[in-house]
């Protein structure tokens, strides 16, 4: 017989089931001990474990029932028992103890009954060792310094370990430590974890072993051995299925797949690699190292050995001997602890994109340029035969990058005509430098043409500065007013056009330029040459390609256009809508503009400024604008004249009376019943003649 150490025997706590629901709940919520009774009457009916009560709030009556283990199927066991006792004490949690007068006195946990037995050293406990071996759960006893102190056979069998192995050794070799852990710092019972490595797979439950005082002074944990057959059996067909989803996957992407380890061994590839452009069969490389291979210039595996060594994805392109050119893609496949555990290598042929790619680049870059040039030329307005004569011949200068000379009056648009030069031209995606010879003092206009090098005069930049020329390099460089220029600085243009390079202040060192010159004067270059003030050679060197730009006057087809673009551009920037006047055009177009095109922009500005109305008329035009043609002084026929004379005199007078009166083309034709044309030319003719 094997006595139950008394001070093992915890006593029954009972309570009521006649007691309403909230004080259930409030006793249990309260409540120390780990198993309460539950009493009906004077009779005990069953016991209840408290830390499944308190999953919940509240507990009812219900829950109540649910919970409670029936009295009917306890074990019960005397103050002594025998070891056939211990085969019921093993399946229930709690044993329930008599005394001799068959009374219940108290009860104890399964685990302190256990501890107890393998604590007594008789040869009843070795028979119960003996039992307790050839059970087929495996038992592990823990003390309070979370190490082993004994087991069974059928738990060394499940963690393949050897008893010397095991006991005395830290639990947390075999079972997680945070599971010890909890049940040390909770007291509670922990159930159901599982357990796995590379060879053992169980199922652990961890109780605790406490003492009256409440402290935990160990732990008992039974395991179960998992249907390890089963599971590797269902494990192998999911991961047949799913290696056949993989070799689907593979075969299906557009890209060549290639699967590494961590060292850069082949593990797998895509079924059918595109024989289009590998003469390898990458099959025959499966589990050697492709760092380590030559595959003379087919492969590059330079991707790989990047995110071997910084786990980092990596892509670049390379070309194989037959000219394909090849798109690689590194992806590291990283573990949770960081750790490099595959790469994953994509291939893409991209020949025929990086062909199609280039193509559409040169393409967009010369449509970017038709279309700039397109655009730039639809600035240009015009209309009159002598400006379209002009622009034909500057698309054909444009070709060319020889030396430009522009000449015509102030206004005109010689710069236009110079950027359309520029903008049609091979150079237009290169500089076009703009200098207005007249505008720069001449004793800073030599180092802003040429630049300075460092010390080169006081106040210069210590850091030197490029000139205009060495800006325009590779570009056009638009010298305005050349007329202006210093007759000492013609000498050194001279030897820039001569020989393609400049010095700049305060060097003896050239720098070679490439540079087209564009030119521009309002004044007579050849009479400049007369009077002293303009090199002879220098003209002949600028003078290689001659541009003259008729002035408005001579183009007055071009007024109107003129009129109605300056007109969109004023109601576009003062978020207006002006028009003009049939009559209102009519008085501009008899105007003879002696400021040219610069001048018609700001009298159509002054027009939408001084307007009342968004409708601009002839009036409004008669007053901004002075045309300075009065009735001349009739003399009386005193002698005979041919008639056609006298006709014609007539004619402008009546014209002249007529504009005077009535200020529009339209209305003095209407009243003198001649077409609006004859008046307008008559008109303007002798609005020239006045001049």
């Amino acid at each position: 017989m094997l006595p139950i150490p008394s001070e093992k025997i915890r006593p029954i706590v009972s309570i009521s089931i006649d007691q309403t629901e909230e004080k259930l709940s409030e006793y249990l919520r309260h409540s120390f001990n780990d198993y309460i009774f539950i009493k009906d009457g004077n009779r005990l009916t069953g016991y209840l474990n408290v830390t499944d009560a308190f999953k919940n709030e509240s507990v009812t009556f219900d829950q109540i029932k649910q919970l409670t283990h029936p009295l009917d199927h306890a074990c019960f066991l005397n103050k002594e028992h025998t070891l056939l006792d211990l085969y019921q004490v093993i399946g229930e949690a709690v044993t329930l103890v008599k005394n001799d007068r068959n009374q219940v006195i108290g009860y104890i946990k399964r685990e302190d009954l256990l501890v107890e037995m393998f604590k007594d050293e008789s040869q009843n406990t070795d028979l119960l060792k003996t039992i307790l071996t050839s059970i087929p759960m495996g038992i592990f006893v823990v003390n309070q310094d979370r190490k082993i102190i004994n087991c069974n056979d059928s738990g060394l069998k499940m963690i393949k370990r050897r008893a010397m192995d095991v006991i005395n050794n830290p639990a947390c070799l075999i079972f997680k430590q945070k599971h010890i852990d909890y049940v040390f710092r909770t007291g509670e019972t922990l159930l159901n974890q599982i357990i796995t490595s590379d060879n053992m797979g169980i199922l652990a439950d961890y109780s605790p072993i406490i003492q009256n005082n409440q402290e935990v002074s160990g732990a008992v944990i039974v395991v179960q051995d998992l249907p390890m057959v089963e599971k590797m059996a269902m494990e192998m067909e999911y991961v047949k299925n799913l290696n056949n989803d993989l070799n689907a996957v593979l075969s299906s992407v557009y890209d060549d797949i290639l699967v590494l380890d961590e060292n850069g061994v082949l593990l797998r590839c895509s079924e059918a690699m595109t024989p289009d452009y590998w003469d390898i069969d990458f099959k025959r490389f499966i589990g050697k190292c492709l760092l380590h291979m030559d595959f003379n210039s087919e492969f590059d595996p330079k991707a790989i050995q990047y995110v071997k060594e910084n786990k980092e994805k990596y892509t670049i392109v390379y070309e194989t001997k037959i000219g394909k050119k090849v798109l690689t893609v590194g992806t590291p496949i990283l573990d949770e602890a960081g750790d490099l555990q595959r790469i994953i290598i994509a291939l893409r042929d991209i020949t025929e994109t990086a062909n199609l790619k280039q193509q559409l680049d040169q393409y967009k870059k010369e449509l970017d340029g038709l279309k700039k040039k397109d655009i730039f030329f639809n600035q240009m307005v015009y209309r009159s035969a002598r400006m379209e004569e002009l622009m034909i011949r500057v698309k054909k200068v444009a070709e060319f990058s020889s030396t430009v000379l522009i000449s015509g009056e102030s206004g005109v648009g010689k710069e236009v005509v110079a950027k359309a030069i520029h903008q049609m031209g091979s150079r237009s995606s290169q500089p076009f430098i703009k200098l207005n010879c007249g505008a720069i003092p001449e004793q800073l206009l030599e180092s802003e043409l040429f630049g300075y090098v460092k010390g080169a005069f006081t106040g210069a930049d210590v850091k030197g500065k490029k000139g205009y020329f060495e800006q325009a390099n590779g570009g056009v460089i638009f010298l305005d007013e050349i007329g202006e220029m210093p007759i000492q600085l013609q000498v050194k243009l001279l030897r820039v056009l001569q020989e393609n390079e400049v010095v700049p202040v305060g060097s003896t060192k050239t720098i070679p330029i490439d540079v087209q010159i564009v030119a521009a004067t309002n004044r007579d270059l050849s009479i400049m040459i007369k009077e002293g003030e303009f090199r002879e050679d220098l003209y002949y060197r600028l003078n290689v390609i001659p541009i003259h730009v008729p002035p408005l006057r001579e183009r007055t087809e071009d007024i109107a256009p003129l009129t109605m673009h300056f007109l969109k551009q004023f109601n576009e920037k003062y978020h207006k809508q002006y028009t003009f006047m049939p009559d209102a055009l009519n008085l501009l177009e008899l105007y003879s503009w002696p400021g040219n095109i610069r001048e018609l922009q700001n009298v159509i500005e002054r027009l939408i400024v001084a307007s009342d109305d968004h409708i601009i008329n002839a009036d409004l035009v008669t007053k901004l604008i002075k045309f300075d043609l009065s009735l001349p002084e009739s003399e009386p026929l005193n002698r005979v004249i041919p008639m056609r004379q006298a006709k014609e005199k007539l004619e402008n007078e009546l014209i002249i009376l007529a504009m005077k009166r009535y200020k529009t083309t339209i209305r003095a034709a209407e009243v003198l019943e001649i077409s609006q044309s004859t008046v307008s030319r008559k008109y303007k003719k002798l609005l020239e003649q006045n001049q």
